[in-house]
């Protein structure tokens, strides 16, 4: 069974480490405890042992470790501009500093939450994996997109955008991401290419949740509906804010 204090303390020292006046850090901080009890109540929904339900807990505590050394080296939280923060979190947990061995001292299931890990921001999960570390997989993946609606709505806007507020605003949107949307998936970040593409991207993380549960926790918070009060002065924008709400209600209801 896992410690869960032991995985607290052991998360809060090593991210002592790092300067958590940053809002970057406060910000992964406060999202890492949050997609931990997304993860917990999704295990719960499906009624997994006590044991698997610690098992996606403790994904959710982990599954950001690299987001603190990316910024640290590169000051910044876009991967395409730095590195894969889910393969550098591996790395660092299972590769040669193995700090996995602070947090747990059964190394039964680690090959199995190295992947769950590493897939976690992944466009598509890896065709290879199937069974039970699948769904590990989805429960985490749905435990992030769900609290992204909640980063998008509470963190400073520079810190997810990565551009000036009256840039964000003045953006526009391209059928091409809209197409994305009409067919209920989600959008693949190659395709993006204004800042408000990258708003519409992550409210269409929502039409890809794989669990019931999830759909609940995305309504439950209600972060996705404040998503669309983003007050745009783009025409094209504001188009695709009103579309893509109508495409979700479609999906899953008001």
């Amino acid at each position: 069974m896992i410690d869960r204090q032991k995985v607290k303390e052991q998360f809060a020292s090593y991210t002592r480490k790092y300067d958590v006046t940053d809002d970057k850090i406060a910000l992964k901080i406060a999202h890492t405890y949050r997609v931990a009890d997304n993860c917990e109540q999704i295990a719960l929904s499906l009624n997994m042992s006590e044991e698997d339900v610690d098992f996606a807990w403790l994904s959710g505590m982990l599954h950001d470790v690299g987001r603190f050394e990316q910024v640290r080296r590169y000051n910044t939280f876009s991967d395409s501009r730095s590195e894969d923060h889910a393969e550098l979190g591996a790395d660092l947990l299972f590769g040669e500093e193995k700090l996995i061995l602070g947090y747990t001292d059964d190394r039964e299931r680690d090959k199995e939450l190295e992947t769950v890990i590493r897939q976690h921001n992944k466009y598509r999960v890896n065709e290879a994996i199937e069974g039970r570390t699948l769904v590990f997989c989805n429960i985490l993946r749905d435990a992030d997109k769900v609290d992204i609606l909640r980063v998008n709505v509470e963190s400073p806007i520079k810190e997810i955008y990565i551009v000036p507020e009256e840039v964000l605003y003045e953006a526009g949107v391209s059928e091409t991401v809209m197409k994305y949307v009409r067919e209920h998936r989600a959008v693949d970040r190659r395709d993006v290419k204004t800042p408000a593409e990258h708003l519409i991207g992550h409210i269409a993380l929502t039409f890809e949740l794989a669990y019931p549960r999830s759909v609940e926790l995305a309504k439950e918070q209600g972060y996705l509906y404040k998503m669309f009060e983003f007050p745009t002065k783009n025409a094209s924008t504001k188009a695709a804010l009103e579309e893509t709400r109508r495409e979700l209600e479609r999906v899953f209801g008001t």
